[in-house]
């Protein structure tokens, strides 16, 4: 069975965004095509068993192994050497990418305190939307108990939009939470 969010995509929001910013071939349509979850662990320059639980947290999260992402040059300031592991990402494309924005957009978004909605300043000019969030107790994947230590994450929304505006539709229409 196809997830929720990918019926509704076709369903719904594919012809809504055809009409509405007067697209005449189907393939222009703007569409989700992939995120990116990015999560930075600076500390594990000093511990390598922080980096294990950022991965093993990523990897309940996502459904997906996550791929480590080693320094590019060394930072003395930050105490980093190149090629030292300081980060993890996951690309989800398909069934599993429309699988997590359904749990994030009606599970995770919710529980997180004070939620007002997510700003529509991070959009990067191409179309693509960034979301940082600063826990990953927000999924209710993860056990309260076994968490050593808070950890934010990035979330990037590739779309093939070109500029912000039709992106920013074609989120709103998914059911993004933006401000007003």
């Amino acid at each position: 069975m196809a997830p929720r969010l990918k019926e509704k995509y076709v369903q719904e929001v594919a012809p809504k965004l055809r009409e509405d910013l007067n697209i005449a071939n189907v393939n222009n349509i703007p569409r989700l095509s992939k995120i990116v979850v990015n999560m930075g662990v600076g500390a594990a320059a000093g511990d390598a068993k922080l980096l294990d639980a950022a991965v093993a947290d990523m990897r309940v999260i996502t459904g997906q192994q996550p791929m480590i992402c080693r320094a590019r040059k060394s930072i003395a300031g930050f105490h980093i050497r190149e090629g030292q592991a300081i980060g993890c990402k996951v690309t989800l494309r398909g069934d599993r990418m429309w699988e997590f924005l359904d749990r994030l957009l009606s599970i995770a978004l919710p529980r997180v305190r004070d939620f007002r909605g997510i700003p529509t300043t991070s959009f990067d000019g191409r179309g693509n939307y960034t979301l940082g969030i600063t826990e990953q107790l927000i999924f209710p994947e993860i056990e309260y108990d076994k968490v050593d230590r808070t950890r934010g994450m990035d979330i990037t929304f590739v779309t093939t939009a070109e500029d912000n505006e039709s992106a920013k539709a074609l989120l709103d229409l998914l059911g993004f939470p933006f401000k007003n």
